[in-house]
């Protein structure tokens, strides 16, 4: 990990000007689920650069094939993040990995899109359940953080890389999300759904004040939006 902040602290003070806001909300101590949206390939060296600088080491759910690319397979197993085997049944023993880490006082990050995601405005799509999963089985903080930015370096739509000039990146966390009117209830899909969707709504409206925009009402699901 140590490796990895002595590379990425150059490279991305290159490429970015930062501005960061909310960090006092990351908790010091103790397990804890960053919930984050998704806008470039780029997105993650920042957002773990910010809770770098919070005074947390974080712990990614990455997708499997990037433990297979020279260097940085190595660095990722070595940095200890979390490996995400897509549409098999080894994604839950990703899950069981992060609830492990959050058990051991860890903050774990987590982007309920599981990829850039595919709003043509760049807006949040529908979030994947796993978060509410990691939730219920630890009870942990959840806080939310919004990133915006990233995309006018490396637009993931078209293809485009533009790292000059320096591009402002905005990362900010939120205070915790409130979800304790879900406690007790029977575990159900809808349950699932309406857990996710309140944490990810709040990095949403993150979004939006770093946008200066109203948030759209429901969140994109390919190539429509889903109520929310």
């Amino acid at each position: 990990m140590r490796l990895c902040v002595i590379v990425v602290r150059p490279v991305t003070r290159l490429m970015f000007r930062f501005s960061w806001g909310g960090q006092q909300h990351l908790p010091p101590t103790g397990g804890v689920i960053l919930v984050v949206n998704h806008v470039s390939l780029l997105d993650p060296f920042t957002v773990a650069r910010f809770t770098w600088d919070a005074g947390r080491i974080p712990r990614f759910m990455i997708k499997e094939s990037l433990f297979g690319v020279f260097f940085i397979g190595a660095a990722l197993r070595g940095a200890r993040q979390i490996r995400v085997r897509r549409g098999t049944n080894a994604a839950n023993t990703a899950l069981r990995a992060a609830e492990e880490a959050l058990e051991d006082g860890e903050a774990v990050v987590v982007y309920p899109e599981g990829t850039v995601t595919r709003d043509p405005d760049w807006w949040p799509m529908l979030g994947k359940t796993g978060l509410a999963r990691l939730w219920l089985a630890t009870g942990v903080p959840v806080i939310p953080m919004a990133q915006w930015g990233q995309q006018r370096a490396w637009d993931y739509h078209s293809g485009r890389l533009r790292l000059f000039p320096r591009k402002k990146v905005v990362v900010v966390a939120g205070a915790p999300v409130d979800l304790s009117r879900f406690r007790g209830r029977p575990l159900t899909p809808e349950l699932l759904r309406e857990i996710t969707d309140a944490a990810f709504s709040a990095v949403r409206d993150l979004v939006a004040v770093e946008r200066g925009e109203a948030a759209p009402d429901a969140f994109f699901v390919g190539g429509d939006r889903a109520a929310s």
